[in-house]
Formats: C-alpha cells, structure tokens, sequence
C-alpha cells in the first residue's frame, strides 16, 4: 500500500543503487562519465598508472587486487551493488554476501569491445538512475570521435603499429580487434598487424617479427620500462627495422587498452595529437 501510495517514479528512484562498488577499470570510468562515483574500486591505487583521466575521486576506496579483494573493507562501506566481470567471476560467490552483484564483461571472445562499452554504458545509465546522461555522454563520444576523424583524414594511407613493450626484445602488438583496434578503424587509420589476436586484441611477438611491414609507423605506449630505449639504441635487430631507419617511431602516454569507452577517447585524443606532432624519436 505504501508502495502504491508512493507512485511508480518514487519507487523507481528507492531501487536505484546509491552505493556502487566496481572490480573493474572500465566499469568505474564508465560510471564516472555518466556523473555516477563508485564507493569504491579495485586496485584504485594504480588508476593514475593504467586510466590516468579522469582523476580518481578522493572518496573512493581502494579495494585491492580485483582477484583478491579486501572483502571486510567492502562490507563494512555498505554497497547497494558490486559490479565485477568474468575476469572475476570466481570472487562473486564471497561478494554476494555482502551485496547484489552485477557483472557487465566488456571484453569476450567474438565480442568487439567499442560496440559491447557501448551496451554497457545504456546498461549503467539505466540501472543507475542515469538514463539521460548515459546518451548525452554517448552523443559527445560519437561527435568527438567524427571530429578526430575529419583531423585524421591525412594520415590515412601510412599503416600503424600500436604497440607496448614487454621487454627489448618482445612487445604486445594490436590488431584489428581490442580497444585500440577498434579506435584505429573508427577513425578510418590503417592497422598494419593483421595476424590473429586474442579477444584482448594483441599478440606478444619478438620485435624481429615487425620487419614485414617496411611501410609502417611504430607508435609505443606508456608505460615503457627506463631501460629498454637504451638497450634498443645498441640493437643491431631493432636499428635495422625499417621504421626506426626512417624515424617513423613514437610514444604516447598510457589509455587503458582493458578500458571502456573513456578509454578509448581517451587513446583516439593522444593518438591524434601523436600523428600531427609527427615522429618524436
């Protein structure tokens, strides 16, 4: 009778979580750009590493490694709601004693991740009171997206290789697939590494496997070990290849490749302001 007596709005608004805790990156950025601040985070101590914008609110509370999380700190901030992945599947019996759980996986197999962000942020707008913002946040990522596009359009024809370095002699590269695969095609740029990929979008390769693409331009991302510049300078291997002879190889700050669609603005911006600086190394 209360509940009647209250209207449907009124009781739409007492079922929105108020109190949001997230296992993952890409979820909390997401969160955060429809105007929702999760209570709390996994690993939020290294968000300034790996996400680095936005900032982090100060309130959010640092939950420890996602696969491991610090389980008393959780239930003694109360959430409404936990939202993890697959990644974590395995915590969410534990979790769901202390809340709801939801899980919202933006990276599966077949699944392109820019399209599944896309669902997930309508899936957040809704579920968080935020149905509004979530395609107004939408509209501007679609408006900013065309407009690097249009800036890009000269920069078409030379083939890209996105890559992170694990050590000076290997190196996570993109394909077509993942987070940056999928920026390179929404802004029309050619990927240069076409083999297979995991559902991560990269593959782990020795550098010497990056000579069969002569044409193309070397882009790193941070972070990049101190040492590795250095011992790559003494490479007979990595001073042969033909973009570091054509100086055709740069860096960019970090953009969360696990990320969601912040993340993928986010890496279209620097990718961007890379390509019309020109090559910097």
């Amino acid at each position: 009778m209360a509940a009647a007596a209250l209207g449907p709005s009124s009781i739409a608004r007492a079922t929105v979580p108020a109190r949001v805790a997230s296992l993952d990156y890409g979820l909390a950025e997401t969160m955060l750009a429809i105007g929702a601040v999760p209570v709390a985070l996994a690993a939020a101590a290294d968000w300034g590493t790996w996400v680095v914008e936005p900032p982090l609110p100060p309130s959010v509370q640092d939950l420890g490694a996602a696969q491991e999380p610090n389980f008393e700190r959780l239930a003694a901030l109360r959430p409404d709601l936990i939202l993890t992945t697959d990644y974590v599947a395995m915590v969410e019996p534990a979790l769901a004693r202390i809340a709801p759980v939801e899980r919202l996986t933006l990276f599966s197999e077949g699944v392109e991740p820019m399209a599944r962000a896309r669902d997930v942020t309508m899936t957040l707008g809704v579920r968080l009171g935020r149905t509004d913002e979530a395609i107004r946040f939408l509209a501007a990522f679609d408006t900013e997206m065309d407009a690097l596009a249009a800036r890009l359009a000269t920069h078409r024809a030379k083939p890209l290789l996105l890559a992170s370095f694990m050590d000076p002699r290997h190196v996570r590269i993109y394909g077509t697939s993942g987070l940056y695969g999928n920026v390179l095609s929404r802004l029309g740029l050619r990927n240069a590494w076409s083999e297979v990929v995991n559902y991560w979008g990269f593959s782990t390769v020795g550098i010497e496997a990056l000579g069969a693409m002569p044409d193309a331009r070397f882009v790193a991302i941070e972070p990049v070990a101190p040492d590795i510049w250095p011992v790559l300078a003494r490479s007979p291997l990595w001073t042969a290849l033909p973009f570091v002879r054509a100086e055709a190889v740069s860096t960019i700050a970090p953009a969360l490749m696990f990320g969601a669609l912040p993340s993928a603005l986010r890496f279209a911006r620097l990718l961007a302001a890379d390509l019309e600086r020109g090559s910097d190394a």
